[in-house]
């Protein structure tokens, strides 16, 4: 387990006065929160959090994304809507494969102990595919999550967009911890292109890329407890002329 992050005292924005994250601490506190609290998020909040955000930076300044926040009666409709379909066992075509078909090691190795490190701190055996699918499902209910957050690119986008996107929503998870606030990004969100797309209208030339969760974690739930891990200085890094 990470160390309880340090804190310091900035008045940053007119709703919360009190202590806040380095940014240090916000990437080493920042994880995929899988259950939140139904503590809403104002607006307020998620305008100051979108707005510094999306500051990020962009090839040639493209800022090829759009963003669109869901909360309320809109993000229900949502919610119930692919709720009935997977019920009814109604599927779509995804906009993109998560990973890749052919996934060669380490990768693979890597996916496979996150993704049983999961399923064991909820006690859900690697046998039982009904209760693996029921939290999958979790996925498309944002983690009772008050807002969810959806990023658009044009299609004729290219890998360099795809990175920018990244780095946007790299901003929107840090500055969300220095709120106080915890989120779930979630490519899962691929697999209802056309839902989505009716609902946020998005147009034929656009594509939603992905969703993210974002609220107060629930503390006390077990699965919010999963931290992945990651490999050694090592392993990853290779520093040459220092």
């Amino acid at each position: 387990m990470l160390d309880e992050p340090q804190l310091y005292k900035v008045e940053a924005y007119p709703y919360r006065e009190e202590y806040l994250l380095r940014v240090s601490e916000a990437i080493k506190s920042r994880k995929s929160v899988r259950q939140f609290t139904n503590a809403p998020v104002s607006e307020s909040q998620v305008r100051d959090l979108l707005e510094v955000s999306k500051w990020a930076p962009s090839g040639g300044n493209l800022q090829p994304w759009k963003i669109q926040a869901l909360t309320g009666a809109p993000l229900k409709a949502l919610v119930d809507d692919v709720a009935d379909k997977l019920m009814t066992g109604v599927e779509e075509t995804p906009e993109y494969n998560v990973y890749p078909p052919e996934l060669t090691e380490p990768y693979r190795t890597r996916r496979r102990v996150v993704g049983q490190a999961l399923y064991d701190l909820i006690g859900v055996p690697r046998s039982d595919t009904p209760g693996k699918l029921k939290q999958l499902a979790k996925n498309f209910e944002f983690f009772g999550a008050p807002v969810g957050i959806f990023f658009i690119l044009d299609r004729q986008m290219e890998i360099g967009q795809y990175a920018d996107l990244g780095m946007l929503m790299q901003n929107i998870m840090l500055l969300a911890r220095e709120m106080g606030l915890h989120t779930c990004p979630q490519e899962a969100w691929a697999r209802w292109p056309e839902t989505i797309s009716k609902h946020l209208d998005v147009p034929e030339n656009e594509m939603v890329f992905c969703g993210m969760a974002l609220g107060y974690m629930d503390g006390e739930a077990i699965i919010n407890q999963l931290q992945s891990e990651r490999d050694d200085f090592d392993q990853l890094i290779t520093m040459r002329g220092f």
